[in-house]
């Protein structure tokens, strides 16, 4: 299951995604078009997941999804947690 697959089983549309975390719609819709992983505090990891009624092992598996559609290598969630997150 990719990015957006998750806001969809969710019932979210993109933009109120983007609103909820405070991010641009252009963020939310490079997430599902697998140009860039979320870039987040683990608070931010967290309400994430909140909204996309969704577990961490879930976001890992749309970050597998998106190395393996990737033909450029990008930063991944479990890097952006350790490394403490840029929001």
């Amino acid at each position: 299951m990719d990015m957006k697959q998750l806001r969809l089983r969710s019932k979210k549309r993109a933009e109120e995604v983007a609103a909820e975390l405070g991010v641009a719609i252009s963020t939310v819709r490079n997430w599902e078009q697998h140009k860039n992983v979320p870039r987040m505090t683990p608070k931010g990891l967290q309400k994430l997941m909140e909204i996309y009624n969704c577990t961490f092992e879930e976001l890992i598996q749309a970050e597998a999804e998106l190395e393996a559609d990737s033909k450029t290598q990008v930063p991944s969630v479990e890097n952006t947690l350790t490394a403490g997150g840029a929001r």
